[in-house]
């Protein structure tokens, strides 16, 4: 009974040889996913931190605090070069800097009039319009749509409520949001490593600090305050906008746009675990709508690339 099975097995042992490579192909597809959901949890942790920081220092000097010391932290580790590049190079730093630095300027005014949760969710819209005005595929549009729902579930149906020039602010940062994207992808193709975003990140700093002397003066020499500005800096800027422009080195614009729909949810999450602010069962069900429709933008563009394949 035994010597069949003998024979047999020399038989099949290569047909297990190409499972290394059907893991290779999940981690070339999962593996920006990662890196996008890891950002996400870190910039939304870190702005929930942000909000504890502004009665210290105001919005715009958190703002300033957030891109001068992240901006402080990438020109040190990444010591960039800046001979070689061309004016279009520069060009594209210059456009992805102000974009960072009013995503940041905008979000932070509307999360200083309106709750946390509700500024991500309007302030996501910009990515989510970009996914559908940037993709030519039916079921990326479908999955747009039903994150849009997931975010507009989320939001509770109480926008009417919120203060118009906070939702304002936020619809505002939602399409520097966009314009973000835009410009990491292309920063992130021209410059190696994470060169161009420390580039950038310092042109946004220098923009934003102005505005935040103005508003916050010598406040924003406490060392505490300092302190808690490293933080936000780390978990708001560094991390997360490093991981992303790694993940649009990989993934195309329109799915890395429905991806960002993801924010709210884990929003949501953060001001559950550190503002204290309660979950229902319809927020639920709505995170549980964008976390289906990310997996399927996902896996819409995992079968292009493989050629339709499952």
């Amino acid at each position: 009974m035994d010597s069949p099975v003998k024979e047999v097995a020399p038989a099949v042992a290569p047909a297990a040889a190409p499972a290394p490579a059907v893991r290779s192909a999940a981690g070339r597809r999962f593996g920006p996913v990662a890196l996008v959901v890891a950002g996400g949890l870190s910039v939304q942790f870190g702005s929930a931190v942000a909000v504890l920081l502004m009665p210290r220092a105001g919005a715009l000097g958190v703002v300033t605090l957030r891109l001068v010391l992240a901006a402080a932290v990438l020109l040190a580790v990444c010591r960039p070069g800046i001979r070689g590049y061309g004016r279009a190079d520069w060009g594209t730093v210059v456009a992805f800097g102000t974009a960072m630095a009013g995503m940041n300027i905008l979000f932070y005014q509307a999360a200083d009039r309106i709750p946390l949760g509700a500024a991500v969710t309007l302030e996501v819209l910009g990515p989510l319009i970009l996914s559908v005005v940037a993709s030519r595929r039916l079921m990326n549009l479908l999955w747009a749509g039903l994150a849009l729902g997931g975010v507009v579930l989320l939001g509770g149906g109480g926008f009417d409520r919120l203060d118009p020039l906070g939702a304002a602010f936020a619809l505002a940062a939602g399409a520097m949001w966009a314009a973000y994207i835009v410009f990491s992808a292309r920063t992130g193709r021209r410059f190696p490593q994470a060169d161009g975003l420390a580039l950038a990140m310092a042109f946004g700093a220098v923009l934003s600090l102005p505005l935040g002397i103005a508003e916050a003066g010598d406040r924003l020499l406490v060392p505490s305050t300092i302190g808690l500005g490293l933080a936000v800096a780390l978990m708001s800027s560094v991390l997360p906008y490093t991981l992303e422009l790694l993940a649009l080195r990989r993934l195309p614009a329109p799915t890395f746009a429905i991806l960002m729909s993801l924010e709210p949810a884990i929003a949501a999450t953060a001001g559950f675990l550190v503002l204290d602010q309660a979950l229902s069962g319809t927020d639920a069900l709505a995170i549980a709508l964008v976390i289906a429709a990310s997996m399927g933008a996902v896996r819409t563009q995992a079968r292009r690339r493989d050629g339709g394949r499952s």
